[in-house]
């Protein structure tokens, strides 16, 4: 059994982990758990998600690698929220394409980091990109309700070439789109998330979502390599 942990954004990709990714890897021989990171401490409480500074992710990750030398570590952090001192976003250059991005941002928090046993990954742009690899499953939680607004969600998703290049700017962000057409998303996206990335399955996600995909393999080929 190869052991897995991830440092994620917070509770909406906990429970992707957990309720989609965990099974799946577990079938593979990988024993997969995340958690957000730690944000602060008061009254014997640890508080989490919300990502403010990099010393904190970086200070979780060194602490869960140093527990267990037998560990992997990988990670999942939205891009477009990336606090202004993580490694590399202060040099990268305004002319790089979306996945050069992404690609120099990850190679920057690897070095960082400093080990093998870390897997660095970025998620383009955050955790709703997934959703758009086949936004209208947002039907199997809403039912017949917003039809309307999920039929204009998957217009947008269409004029893409992948969900992935779908604007990573704060205003314009996958999620922002899916709260403008339904609010409700906002408040229980924790809830319908997972569910929805659940029922468009892991073979489609991948199939869309190339990053997301070369992140798969990486995990899969702590194991046997396959990809």
């Amino acid at each position: 059994m190869t052991y897995l942990n991830i440092i994620v954004e917070g509770q909406t990709e906990e429970t992707f982990v957990r309720d989609v990714l965990a099974p799946y890897w577990g079938s593979r021989g990988i024993y997969a758990v995340a958690r957000s990171v730690e944000t602060g401490r008061k009254n014997n409480r640890i508080f989490r998600g919300g990502v403010t500074n990099y010393e904190k992710i970086r200070r979780d990750i060194v602490s869960w690698l140093s527990q267990r030398k037998d560990t992997y570590c990988s990670s999942m952090f939205d891009l477009y929220r990336l606090p202004i001192d993580f490694p590399g976003k202060e040099n990268i250059s305004p002319s790089l394409k979306t996945y050069e991005k992404v690609n120099y941002l990850e190679n920057a928090f690897g070095e960082d980091i400093g080990t093998t046993r870390f897997i660095p990954y970025i998620q383009l742009n955050e955790f709703e990109t997934l959703l758009f690899a086949e936004i209208d499953k947002l039907n199997v939680f809403f039912l017949k309700d917003h039809r309307r607004e999920i039929g204009r969600l998957l217009t947008l998703a269409n004029s893409y070439e992948s969900p992935e290049l779908i604007n990573e700017t704060e205003e314009n962000a996958p999620s922002k789109q899916i709260i403008r057409e339904i609010p409700s998303y906002k408040h229980n996206k924790v809830l319908i998330g997972p569910i929805v990335a659940k029922a468009i399955g892991l073979e489609v996600l991948r199939q869309r979502c190339a990053h997301f995909n070369e992140w798969m393999c990486k995990i899969e080929s702590l194991t046997e390599r396959i990809c």
